[in-house]
């Protein structure tokens, strides 16, 4: 029976009902999709890194291990310095440049030869081959896919015409790649690198190969995979943590205040209903669990409402932008949840004991 009362007073303003649902559900909408839209790029990044196959890089000092941020190169000429370190098996230097065009990338300028020593190769998709001409370049499948980009053709970077050489199989760093050489002309940088990738001969002498890099190169900032690993999470990247707290905690707001305005409504407009349940004998925690119901009523079709709307954006985003990950979880679902339904009882919280302690006689006087 209060079930249907419940259901009865939703239904009977059923546009302050949408927008309180809608409410809710932009809210868990939020909160999941900048969760997932910040993890997925914070782990598709750390997978495209561990795809390069190497064991350990090396950087200038205090180089960004954001790579496209990276603005520090070092002498081609150290290279030669880490091929002679016991255990070392392949080392491949790489120039980062920075495109905006047609979309956000890092471009990896690389040597053919050492780059397929450490990642054991691309794999093509079609006939298409290595780098051979000073203005060829390789794109990775999903880049191909999202820019409509096709073996032999045309792509402007940097003010200058490449052709497509090869689309191969995402995951080895970078989307793009061109030769070293050229990168270094368009940069400036000539006989430079940004980074250098190491294989060893066995995972099990990195330890030992980075005891000897220090020795060798004391200033030089040295980090093995399994360590980037590690730190490639949104906990240990204290500028998302705060970025994604901002929005959720704006998130929360809108459904408090949303909820909020509702409930407060929805007792001035039933203040003469209150008045009678309160001349019948209703008590306040009757008249506060009808309220708090309500509300909680509201929050839960909200919820599902934005598990719906969350997962038919994310679809529309992976159709508009193939290279966008977005990582939902089951746990940041949960979380959204418990946060929507937290704010929707406090929401309507006051406006329940508001109603709680109305005069019945006054109540029932009101117009």
């Amino acid at each position: 029976m209060e079930n249907k009362i419940v259901i009865s007073n939703l239904l009977h303003r059923p546009i302050r009902t949408a927008v309180s649902i809608l409410a809710v559900a932009i809210e868990v909408g939020m909160v999941m999709l900048v969760v997932g839209m910040t993890s997925g790029l914070v782990n598709e990044t750390a997978k495209r890194v561990e795809g390069v196959g190497a064991d350990l890089w090396v950087q200038a000092p205090n180089a960004s291990y954001f790579f496209a941020v990276s603005s520090a190169p070092m002498p081609i000429k150290t290279g030669d310095l880490l091929r002679d370190i016991p255990h070392v098996l392949a080392v491949a230097p790489v120039l980062f440049q920075f495109n905006s065009v047609g979309g956000i990338n890092t471009v990896y300028g690389i040597d053919m030869g050492s780059f397929d020593r450490v990642t054991g190769g691309f794999v093509y998709h079609g006939p298409g081959g290595p780098l051979k001409n000073p203005y060829d370049i390789l794109v990775d499948d999903i880049y191909a896919q999202a820019n409509h980009v096709r073996l032999g053709q045309k792509v402007n970077l940097f003010d200058h015409d490449f052709t497509v050489a090869g689309i191969v199989e995402h995951g080895k760093g970078a989307r793009l790649f061109i030769p070293l050489e050229t990168a270094q002309d368009l940069s400036g940088a000539h006989n430079m690198a940004s980074i250098f990738w190491i294989k060893c001969t066995d995972p099990g002498y990195t330890d030992d190969v980075i005891g000897s890099i220090r020795k060798l190169l004391p200033k030089d900032s040295i980090i093995s995979i399994r360590e980037y690993m590690q730190l490639m999470t949104t906990n240990n990247l204290p500028g998302l943590t705060v970025f994604i707290t901002a929005l959720v905690s704006i998130a929360v707001g809108i459904g408090f205040l949303v909820i909020f305005l509702s409930m407060y409504t929805t007792i001035t407009e039933r203040t003469r209903e209150i008045g009678i349940l309160k001349s019948l004998g209703a008590s306040k925690l009757y008249i506060i669990g009808e309220i708090l119901r309500e509300s909680t009523f509201l929050c839960l079709v909200g919820i599902l409402a934005g598990y719906g709307g969350t997962l038919v954006a994310r679809r529309v985003l992976h159709s508009a932008f193939p290279t966008l990950t977005v990582d939902l979880t089951v746990i940041w679902a949960v979380y959204a949840a418990v946060l929507a339904l937290a704010g929707s009882v406090f929401g309507a919280f006051y406006p329940a004991l508001r109603a709680a302690s109305l005069d019945p006689v006054d109540a029932l006087a009101y117009e």
